[in-house]
């Protein structure tokens, strides 16, 4: 006699293949499966920039690029090999670096008290939205002639150039955090009878420092950017600076030298703040990574 199966028999044959499947997914095999992920990932990384170089050098010694334009990965090595052994690379890297972490510190400290404000006041928002609102589709470097009249030809209007580009990113960032706190967060803290102080210190802050760390990492690299538009406007040392300069006499593989600084710098001090969020927030790792699945 044949067996017939029931749309009733399905349900619970795809829920025994579950069990047995999620059985066979031991601790051992997750932790390798998450190790051979992470080769992977490493390797994409480092894999991609390498074969744009290669494709690079391959255009430039072939002709396909004008070499005057594109020099070859090559010349540029030796170029920035001059820069190191000479000092002056690293000089214009002190600069712009300190230049960057003075503009952070000011317009993280700024930020984030105004989106703390903000975020916890509705009064405050409904006062002070509108304005901020308006002054952040301002571009700052259209500011940066009026606080150079303020400051003078001085590292302040640099400074303080950076500290307002940070200001916005981080007062956006804090304020949305805030109100995004689940409102089962403040009844918690409310069945508890704590006072104002207990539940921003104890529920509002640690349920809001996720998210604000994510627009630290995107507040600091804007600053590198400012940093290089302010030193391309006015400066006589620093990253920017040195990009600008060698255009303007041609030397072009200096000039890509200071580009790939720029990169650089950029992508070692996201990644810091990013460790750093991790050693603080262990609970909040997948909010931080931006998820662990992927979507494809």
């Amino acid at each position: 006699m044949t067996q017939v199966t029931t749309p009733v028999d399905r349900p619970a044959a795809d829920g025994a293949r579950l069990v047995r499947r999620e059985a066979s997914a031991t601790p051992e095999r997750a932790a390798v499966r998450r190790r051979r992920r992470r080769v992977i990932e490493i390797a994409l990384g480092f894999g991609a920039p390498i074969l744009l170089f290669v494709l690079w050098q391959i255009a430039a010694t072939s002709g396909a690029v004008n070499p005057l334009f594109f020099p070859a990965p090559t010349k540029v090595w030796a170029a920035a090999l001059e820069l190191i052994k000479s000092g002056e690379l690293f000089k214009h890297l002190w600069v712009s670096l300190t230049r960057v972490l003075i503009g952070c510190a000011m317009g993280v400290v700024t930020g984030v008290a105004a989106g703390v404000a903000l975020g916890a006041s509705r009064w405050v928002r409904a006062t002070l939205e509108p304005l901020l609102s308006a002054l952040y589709t301002v571009p700052k470097l259209a500011v940066f002639p009026l606080l150079l009249l303020i400051f003078g030809l001085t590292d302040t209007a640099l400074n303080v150039a950076i500290g307002m580009t940070v200001f916005f990113f981080m007062w956006v960032s804090t304020m949305t955090a805030f109100l995004a706190v689940s409102p089962g967060h403040r009844e918690v803290a409310q069945s508890f009878n704590a006072g104002p102080w207990p539940t921003f210190r104890h529920v509002m802050f640690p349920a809001a420092l996720p998210q604000m760390f994510i627009g630290l990492r995107m507040s600091i690299s804007v600053a590198v950017l400012m940093m290089v538009g302010v030193e391309f406007t006015q400066a006589n040392q620093g990253i920017g600076y040195l990009i600008w300069y060698s255009w303007t006499l041609f030397q072009a593989p200096r000039m890509y030298v200071g580009i790939v600084a720029v990169a650089l710098m950029g992508l070692l001090l996201s990644n810091i703040v990013k460790w750093i969020s991790l050693l603080v927030l262990p609970w909040a790792r997948v909010e931080i990574e931006g998820g662990d699945r992927n979507l494809l």
